[in-house]
């Protein structure tokens, strides 16, 4: 899951990145109000981690506009302003979540995982398809009666086939949807992944259809 983080302490955005990514997802940062609109019109996140106090304005102006403009994009408000006047106003704006500063990273890990789960209309952690069940919390599944352990690449990779059974994803939207900003990806990272994933789960599991990606095979 690529989320993106709106907080303009660099430690503090660093810090989220990374804990974020240990978590299984990727994070890309921002600081200020106009990058994260410049960020939201180019790239394609699953979610978003909002400041309210940002140099050039507050963070529910930005949830506002999204809001206004018909946005369904999970947003999780985390700041120091955390009286219960703040809260509501942050959820009556539109806000999915609303986590005060200081606060625990898995913690928040868990409210993102919880809110993306809604979005994709899910109420269990688990996520199920042809015999296979994953975890994505723990980075582990099970497959016709083996447990399995995945790297949080993979599981990225799994998740995204995962929530749309059938259809076929691009090499380029899966690097998109694994890598940050600040990544390299190799020509081949995408191929390696699905050749792991392939010796866990057999070789039928992931369809590649030549020229356009992959997709999971039928259920």
């Amino acid at each position: 899951m690529r989320v993106l983080i709106v907080e303009d302490d660099p430690i503090l955005a660093d810090g989220l990145a990374v804990g974020l990514g240990l978590s299984g997802f990727t994070a890309d940062a921002v600081g200020t109000l106009a990058d994260a609109r410049a960020a939201l019109g180019t790239d394609d996140f699953a979610g978003l981690v909002l400041d309210i106090m940002l140099p050039d304005g507050s963070g529910l102006t930005l949830l506002r506009e999204l809001r206004a403009s018909g946005s369904r994009l999970p947003i999780l408000l985390l700041t120091a302003r955390d009286r219960v006047a703040d809260r509501v106003e942050g959820l009556d704006a539109g806000a999915d979540d609303y986590l005060g500063k200081p606060f625990d990273l898995d913690e928040l890990a868990a409210r993102l995982r919880a809110m993306l789960r809604r979005q994709d209309g899910r109420a269990a952690a688990q996520i199920s398809w042809n015999g296979l069940v994953l975890d994505p919390s723990t980075f582990a599944g099970r497959h016709d009666g083996r447990d399995l352990r995945f790297s949080r690449r993979e599981v990225a990779l799994l998740q995204a086939l995962l929530e749309h059974p059938g259809r076929i994803l691009s090499k380029s939207s899966l690097e998109e949807r694994l890598y940050g900003w600040q990544e390299e990806v190799e020509s081949n990272t995408i191929e390696v992944h699905i050749h792991n994933l392939r010796a866990k789960l057999g070789r039928g599991f992931i369809q590649t259809v030549r020229g356009a990606g992959y997709r999971l095979a039928a259920g």
